[in-house]
């Protein structure tokens, strides 16, 4: 907007009792004349690097090395860098079948349709159609004579064009708006494919990670009925107590119940991938198979893209938008409203002389409404229109800060359960050590079953703590990727 434009629209603030049709007849000079502020994205902090992937510091014997994936940008189908068959078929079925997303892509539609709805306000609207009436007017009204006629027939054609031009860009700050909340309302459908997505694969792998617990405990158990046999044969020649038996049947029984009840928690994510992929629970199932892929190594990219990155943020970005179109349309009430009208057709008593010349009728004019008072009304609107857009602009930062904190959050996480998880196999085979050089000092009868046990347990326990580190990082894995969006950007929004 102009200078000329700026320096009317104060003086309209100042006075809003001025003569407001004089001040339209100097605005409509002023080309390409619509209030409000031009929108400008709000700015949001960007640190230079992501601080958690930042490799350690490297130790003395070199062994660090920093990773070079091939692909340094997430893709659109993120989920094929696990390279599991399984977990691609199912998420196929997402975008078919998820009824949440259906949801996402019907709101989205909704939002598209109300932007064609705000520019059919560019253009004039016409009407057209005809009448017949039979009127009959009283004998007894004034000025009635002799001869008069009272009754006749009264047929019209008639078609009428009003056209209320965009002279203050009420319009196209509608437009505006309703455009950057159809992209918000496309980047929120993003959103949420990339959740349920997520929610998918992070269910799978927490399933897998169960079937990997599964499987471990079922080896445990034929394990442990050899010790408990050999305990019986133990007892049965007079080497071992009874208490070695009761402790051995103990051990056995108690793990066989930790199998039984990993079924309880497999069952539930089971039914939750069914959900997600829009199949009922009760006719849906995977066959148990442990988690053993490579962990694949997700590129970060630098900070400064994740505000094109992840469609929550641009969602967030794109109702700031909106809501600074919101101002301009606030501030277009303080203008008069400026309608230009004409009315065209055929008026006879008889169908015979309907359609000529003599029945001709037309008219044409412009009509201007300016409010004088409002009791403040126009100024509160505008306030509140700000407000809204101060509000948005504070909803994108926190936004941001989220994105940047959950980026952060699982970079820690996968950098901690790596670190863990070298450490956790070292416990794994010093549990290992620890349980043969007591089953071989209870086979020669140096000891009793109880450091056999004390060997057992601590042995199950690391196993199963290593199995468990390996689902966190999995569940790491997929969390970092959503946090970085996905493999999605904003020049997926439409247009």
């Amino acid at each position: 907007m102009g200078k000329a434009a700026q320096q009317l629209r104060r003086q309209m603030h100042r006075n809003t009792g001025a003569p407001a049709f004089l001040l339209a007849a100097v605005c409509l000079t002023v080309s390409g004349c619509m209030v409000g502020p031009n929108y400008h994205r709000p700015t949001a902090p960007a640190p230079p690097e992501f601080k958690e992937s930042v490799p350690p510091p490297n130790p003395p014997n070199g062994t660090w090395s920093t990773a070079q994936p091939a692909d340094q940008t997430i893709r659109g189908d993120w989920w094929k860098i696990y390279n599991d068959d399984q977990l691609n078929a199912l998420e196929d079925k997402v975008a078919v079948n998820n009824q949440t997303l259906r949801v996402a892509y019907e709101n989205y539609l909704q939002a598209r349709s109300q932007v064609a709805t705000a520019r059919a306000s560019y253009y004039p609207t016409l009407t057209a159609g005809p009448s017949a009436q039979r009127e009959k007017f009283s004998q007894n009204q004034p000025l009635a004579g002799p001869g008069d006629a009272f009754d006749y027939d009264n047929l019209t054609v008639s078609g009428q064009v009003l056209w209320e031009p965009d002279f203050w860009g009420q319009i196209r700050r509608t437009v505006e708006a309703a455009r950057a909340s159809a992209q918000a309302s496309a980047a929120d459908l993003a959103n949420a494919e990339l959740s349920v997505r997520a929610e998918l694969a992070l269910d799978y792998f927490q399933m897998r990670g169960l079937d990997s617990q599964q499987q471990l405990l079922d080896g445990t158990v034929k394990s442990y009925e050899d010790y408990y046999k050999l305990t019986v044969t133990r007892f049965n020649g007079g080497v071992a107590t009874d208490s070695d038996v009761a402790l051995a049947q103990t051990q056995l029984e108690s793990t066989r119940a930790q199998a039984i009840d990993i079924g309880v928690a497999r069952a539930q994510y089971e039914h939750a991938i069914a959900t997600l992929i829009g199949q009922p629970a009760s006719t849906f199932s995977l066959a148990p198979a442990p988690l053993a892929l490579a962990l694949p190594s997700v590129p970060t990219g630098v900070p400064s893209q994740l505000l094109e990155r992840r469609p929550d943020i641009s969602a967030a970005e794109r109702r700031v938008q909106a809501a600074n179109a919101q101002i301009g349309i606030a501030q277009s009430a303080y203008y008069p409203n400026i309608t230009i009208g004409g009315t065209g057709g055929f008026q006879s008593t008889s169908v015979g002389s309907w359609i000529s010349g003599p029945s001709a009728l037309w008219s044409l004019g412009g009509t201007a409404v300016e409010t004088l008072f409002d009791a403040g009304r126009r100024h509160s609107l505008t306030d509140q229109a700000r407000d809204a857009y101060e509000a948005s602009a504070a909803n994108y930062r926190q936004s941001v800060l989220n994105g940047f904190q959950e980026v952060e959050d699982n970079l820690a996480a996968l950098r901690v359960l790596n670190r863990e998880a070298t450490t956790q196999q070292a416990a794994v085979r010093a549990a290992d050590r620890s349980l043969h050089v007591s089953t071989e000092r209870y086979r020669g009868g140096v000891t009793t079953y109880l450091e056999v046990l004390t060997a057992q347990t601590a042995q199950l326990t690391n196993q199963r703590t290593a199995v468990d580190i390996t689902t966190r990082q999995f569940a790491a894995s997929v969390l970092l990727v959503k946090a970085l969006g996905g493999g999605w950007n904003v020049s997926q929004l439409p247009k």
